[in-house]
């Protein structure tokens, strides 16, 4: 055997062991967590990885900044079919978060549309598990079915807070990726390789090909 023949056995096994690892560890998690520092760019992550996933059915929401002169007054909640709603802005009465007024109406719509598992659903995407979102008791009941079954789920998570938030991060099934600023631009890549992995394990275990 040459050595170039060597070198290309070598890569060649690396690889395979670690589409092993993947599948192995997607086997058993099915839900990866995003967290990090407020605007690191959790959620420029999530919508990178639902835009290269044609063809997959997804769900969820996603929050943008609302800016009015430079500054921030709030948040809106926008799903994956282009629908909007905000959901806390600085003008708003109600439960507070920081100098904002949440909505909790909003989210319980977005727990009841969006959240709900659905066997055609392929993958399940939240922007974020926080302080707003869980004072929505529909958003956590909802979560919580997902977190305890066996569906796909992408979630941003608050790098900080209690109740809900922390036992998210220890659900069964559950991995925690932190996202820096260091590596948010080579994340999509990784999450999608994640998800496909999970989505195969899944399949094989149920009996099915190769769904990709």
């Amino acid at each position: 055997m040459t050595g170039r023949d060597s070198t290309i056995k070598s890569v060649r096994s690396q690889a395979e062991h670690q589409h092993r690892d993947a599948m192995l560890n997607s086997s058993t998690r099915h839900v990866l967590l995003l967290t990090g520092r407020p605007g690191v760019g959790k959620t420029v992550v999530v919508r990178k990885v639902a835009a290269s996933l044609p063809g997959w059915q997804l769900a969820g929401f996603y929050t943008e900044e609302i800016r009015v002169a430079g500054q921030r007054q709030g948040f809106r909640a926008v799903t994956f079919d282009g629908s909007e709603r905000i959901m806390a802005h600085a003008d708003f009465r109600g439960p507070q978060v920081g100098k904002y007024g949440v909505d909790v109406s909003v989210i319980d719509q977005l727990a009841d549309a969006e959240l709900n598992l659905h066997p055609e659903v392929n993958l399940y995407l939240v922007d974020e598990i926080g302080k707003m979102e869980s004072l929505s008791q529909r958003f956590i009941t909802a979560m919580r079915e997902l977190l305890n079954s066996r569906a796909l789920v992408l979630a941003t998570i608050a790098q900080r807070g209690g109740g809900f938030i922390e036992k998210a991060k220890q659900a069964k099934g559950a991995e925690l990726l932190e996202v820096t600023r260091e590596n948010r631009d080579e994340l999509p890549e990784r999450v999608l390789a994640w998800l496909r992995a999970a989505r195969q394990s899944a399949f094989i275990v149920r009996g099915h090909d190769n769904p990709l």
